[in-house]
C-alpha cells in the first residue's frame, strides 16, 4: 500500500467511524429519557442566571435539544433528540441531524434551545415536515452574554437559538446544513 493511499484510508476510516458513532439511530432515546434530559438542560439553562428568565417565560414554545453530539474530520455530522415545550410541558419530540464539510476536527457534545417568541413562528415550525435552520425560518443565535437585556426593542426575530453546556472540542470552519424532524417516541 502506498504511503498516500494508507494515509487516505486512515483519514477516511476515522471520518467514517466518527460519523457513524455520532449519527447512528442506536442513539435514539426513549420518551422518558428525553424528558429527563430536557428537564436537566432546562435547569442548567436557568442556572446560567436570571437573564434567561424573561426569554423562557415569554416564549410561545421552546425546542430543547439537551444532548447533541457532533464530530468531524473534514466531513462532519451531528445528531440529537429533544422535545418541544409549550407551557413548560413536552408536546412533541424532534431530532436534529446535520452534515458539514470544511476545515474541521474534533468531537463535541452540547445543548441547544430554540425560543419561539410568537405564536406565528411556533405554528409555522409545527406545520412543516422538517425544518431547516436558516432556510425555512430566520433566527438569531445569541450567546449567554447577549441575553442580559433582551426585549422587543433589542431583537426583532421570532426565533432565538442558544447553545450551552459544551463539552469536548470541535474546531474549524465549515459549511453546515441542519434539519429538525418530528419523531414519534
Amino acid at each position: 500500500m502506498h504511503k498516500s493511499s494508507r494515509r487516505s484510508f486512515i483519514i477516511g476510516s476515522t471520518a467514517g467511524i466518527i460519523a457513524t458513532s455520532i449519527s447512528t439511530p442506536a442513539l435514539a432515546a426513549s420518551r422518558s429519557r428525553i424528558d429527563s434530559r430536557v428537564n436537566t438542560a432546562m435547569r442548567e439553562l436557568k442556572s446560567l442566571g436570571n437573564r434567561f428568565s424573561n426569554l423562557i417565560d415569554s416564549s410561545a414554545g421552546i425546542l430543547m435539544m439537551p444532548r447533541i453530539r457532533r464530530g468531524g474530520f473534514g466531513f462532519g455530522t451531528s445528531y440529537g433528540e429533544g422535545a418541544l415545550l409549550i407551557g413548560k410541558a413536552p408536546v412533541e419530540y424532534y431530532s436534529i441531524a446535520s452534515a458539514s464539510f470544511g476545515l474541521q476536527f474534533g468531537i463535541q457534545r452540547y445543548s441547544s434551545a430554540m425560543f419561539f417568541t410568537s405564536e406565528r413562528s411556533l405554528t409555522r415550525f409545527r406545520r412543516q415536515d422538517g425544518w431547516t435552520v436558516g432556510a425555512d425560518l430566520g433566527y438569531t443565535l445569541i450567546d449567554q452574554g447577549d441575553v442580559i437585556d433582551i426585549d422587543s426593542n433589542t431583537y426583532t426575530d421570532d426565533v432565538y437559538g442558544v447553545i450551552f453546556g459544551q463539552e469536548g472540542l470541535h474546531i474549524g470552519m465549515s459549511l453546515e446544513g441542519s434539519k429538525y424532524s418530528r419523531i414519534v417516541r
